[in-house]
């Protein structure tokens, strides 16, 4: 080998390491850095004829499983989306009361009817009409703090689908940019290795908010695809989505002839293509779980006013002291919004003693419910026929002897009528009551649930990538001893041909 040779051979040795020293130092440097990857300098042996001699450094590439990142993009989205549902579930959980100490719609139920049977014993007694009038007012108030608490989750679910809508937006502009920055370094360069880690930080971002593939291309370029097949467009100077904020009520929905506005792509809504993620579980609370809840809610109060109604009792009205009609379908009906506007009748507050005589007679009641006389003005203060139909067929089965209730609607719920409940509806307003706080609150039990599996998943995914792909700073700090030595060898080659040229110049003079 000539000098020249030996020189050229250790100058490509030294230029490798310093630019592997240079990779480990940033690697060293970056390793808390969320989104980094460890780099790696190749290199490729130079053939003597046509590229020349000694070692050629390639540019810095990353060490990443795609299929990993995907899985790992895939949980982000789950867990996010559970920790959604958990956050709002949890309010209507609360509103729903402690069953362990009879808070619970069941429990408020059975309380009142206790106190029916209370008053029955002596059904003169203020005392006990003042106590019975309270158990009402209980659970009326329960009624209206579930509603309540159902519309307020709503409208933050509503809020979170414009926050979302805008975070994803601004993430597509963001990796649009960086796509743009990353073809052009690697049009010159060859690799851009940190910009990519920056941009599949951002897409993790992304897939927290709205679930997504991305689809690498070798030049640098990506295609992002929802969960759903939906391509997301990518332009840095452009949103991708649009939407509105609203104020919703009980009878808002979103689709044909509704009020809330849609999550627009292109022109075209595509609401309900949208899946994973935070603003998919805001798009299912807003639109199909709460909803569903409301009509729930409702029906339970409807039917809790008309069958004290067709015995012959006003107890519960709405505000302007009027009981729906709950033979008509759940949607467009007075029952929407119902549990929400819900309250004991002034006039039975007034004079609790309405409860021992009746509010009105009854007669040919469509709800099946037999005729009844109200007990006249001075009429015996023992009268006990309100109080026994009330206690017979109210809290019962049947309006009346051989007449079952109608059943509570489980179909045509929502305000546009296309949601159903999961389960049948027990004949009883007291077992109805109990399994709505059952099943609302088990709801909320399996959200928490889901996020914890998820993100367990996440975490193993999480370890494993950082295995395969994370700085490990142990082995960088003994890599660069490796090439720290490297470098001194090929230094040593350099100073050595130098001191041989200088011997062969000494010569020749």
């Amino acid at each position: 080998m000539s000098l020249d040779a030996a020189l050229l051979t250790a100058r490509s040795g030294i230029l490798y390491t310093q630019r592997s020293l240079a990779a480990s130092a940033n690697d060293v440097a970056n390793a808390e850095t969320a989104g980094h990857t460890k780099k790696t300098v190749a290199s490729r042996a130079m053939a003597p004829v046509g590229d020349g001699i000694g070692v050629r450094s390639l540019a810095p590439t990353r060490d990443v499983d795609e299929a990993l990142v995907a899985a790992l993009d895939s949980r982000r989205a789950a867990s996010a989306a559970a920790e959604v549902r958990e956050r709002l579930l949890q309010g209507v959980e609360t509103a729903h009361g402690n069953p362990e100490f009879g808070e619970g719609l069941g429990d408020l139920t059975a309380a009142l009817r206790t106190g029916f049977e209370d008053l029955r014993a002596d059904p003169a007694e203020a005392g006990r009409q003042a106590a019975l009038v309270l158990d009402a007012e209980a659970l009326a108030i329960r009624l209206n703090e579930i509603s309540s608490a159902i519309g307020d989750a709503r409208q933050q679910a509503h809020d979170g689908i414009v926050t979302e809508v805008s975070v994803i937006n601004a993430e597509l502009r963001e990796i649009a940019s960086l796509t743009l920055r990353i073809k052009e370094q690697i049009a010159l360069t060859g690799s851009a290795a940190a910009l990519e880690d920056e941009r599949d930080a951002a897409i993790a971002k992304l897939s927290e908010s709205l679930e997504v593939r991305a689809l690498k291309r070798d030049d640098g370029g990506i295609v992002l695809v929802a969960r759903n097949g939906l391509v997301l467009p990518l332009d840095p100077n452009r949103d991708a989505f649009t939407t509105s904020d609203a104020t919703l009520g009980p009878a808002a929905f979103h689709g044909g002839g509704g009020s809330i506005p849609g999550i627009m792509l292109g022109g075209v809504d595509v609401t309900r293509n949208l899946l994973g993620g935070r603003l998919a579980e805001y798009i299912a609370l807003r639109d199909q779980t709460l909803p569903r809840y409301q009509s729930e809610v409702d029906l339970a109060a409807a039917n809790i006013a008309a069958r004290f109604e067709s015995q012959g009792l006003r107890l519960f009205t709405d505000a302007t002291g009027a009981v729906p009609d709950i033979s008509q379908p759940y949607a467009g009906s007075a029952q929407v919004g119902f549990a929400g506007v819900f309250r004991v009748n002034p006039d039975v507050s007034a004079n609790p003693a309405l409860l021992r005589d009746g509010t009105h007679a009854v007669s040919g009641n469509p709800l099946g419910a037999a005729d009844f006389t109200p007990n006249p003005a001075g009429g015996p203060a023992s009268f006990t026929g309100l109080l026994d139909r009330i206690l017979d067929f109210t809290f019962g089965t049947e309006a009346q002897a051989g007449t079952a209730w109608t059943a509570i609607a489980t179909g045509g719920l929502g305000p546009d009528g296309t949601l159903s409940s999961p389960f049948g509806a027990p004949p009883t307003l007291e077992g109805y009551g109990a399994l709505l706080s059952a099943a609302h609150t088990a709801d909320r039990a399996a959200a928490t649930s889901a996020r914890e599996g998820a993100q367990s998943l996440m975490q193993g995914l999480e370890a494993r990538f950082a295995d395969r792909s994370g700085v490990n700073v142990d082995e960088e700090m003994a890599a660069m001893v490796t090439l720290q030595n490297a470098y001194a060898a090929n230094a040593r080659v350099m100073s050595t041909v130098q001191a041989m040229w200088d011997a062969l110049l000494g010569a020749v003079r």
